[in-house]
């Protein structure tokens, strides 16, 4: 048998990104995430454990220590995922610049400080990365202007390295639309909201962390071998009117 691939996950202690990192284990990957606080568990899938470093990635240097390191371990590298990110909803015209400038940090330049730190790596093995971007790229909301423009961003910078690193690096995106986590009640409502919304989608349900984790270890697989530069929607067929009116109506009601 060959030697273990080897898989970085940013943001992977916890919801979209914990399920990823048990997807990849599961899937016979050597797992590292970081963060700046352990899980409250080891994740673990058949014996199989995910390292953790503790590491912020909106820090650069600190990035690139932690990208080398783990390269260094394990004599590769052959999977990034650029899974870290969020925000608090917040009005365009109040948010301050510090708030501003935190959202596009963790959620567009922490993603090209992974990826640059990593690309000599990945070139090494014709690697791929795959960025976890969001409708909210896609579709204009109230209150995520911010949080949008830098998915929006994040987008764009996967089509571009994957011009400018092919044939090398494969670079792709995921369009993640609602996702059942740890933090639903906090950003969907109650639990009636919550099923009000899934009967609203078009596949009647919200989506699981296990859907997103699927959609990534198939563009990283041999079958995605001549997949790049795409964006690979996965919410359910899309978010109709009503799930902004149903999170509103609930936050007035709560």
């Amino acid at each position: 048998m060959g030697q273990a691939r080897v898989a970085i996950v940013t943001g992977g202690t916890r919801g979209i990104g914990a399920a990823i990192v048990r997807r990849l284990l599961a899937d016979g990957y050597r797992v590292a995430t970081c963060g700046r606080a352990p899980p409250d568990a080891p994740i673990a899938v058949d014996g199989r454990e995910a390292e953790f470093d503790a590491c912020d990635i909106r820090e650069q240097p600190a990035v690139q220590a932690w990208v080398d390191a783990v390269a260094a371990r394990h004599g590769r590298l052959d999977l990034v995922v650029n899974n870290a990110g969020g925000s608090p909803q917040a009005e365009a015209a109040n948010a301050s610049a510090r708030f501003s400038e935190r959202i596009l940090q963790l959620n567009l330049l922490a993603p090209l400080h992974v990826s640059q730190a990593a690309y000599p790596h990945l070139r090494a093995e014709r690697g791929s990365i795959v960025n976890i971007a969001s409708v909210s790229a896609v579709r204009p909301s109230p209150d995520t202007a911010i949080y949008g423009a830098a998915k929006a961003g994040l987008v764009s910078l996967t089509t571009s390295l994957a011009q400018e690193w092919g044939p090398d690096v494969r670079v792709n995106a995921i369009i993640v639309g609602l996702i059942e986590t740890e933090q639903s009640a906090m950003t969907y409502g109650s639990d009636a909201a919550q099923q009000r919304i899934a009967a609203s989608l078009p596949l009647g349900r919200m989506g699981r962390g296990q859907d997103v984790a699927d959609a990534v270890v198939f563009l990283a697989s041999p079958a995605a071998a001549y997949i790049s530069g795409a964006r690979l929607e996965v919410h359910g067929g899309g978010e109709r009117p009503l799930f902004l009116e149903i999170v509103k109506q609930d936050a007035r009601q709560g």
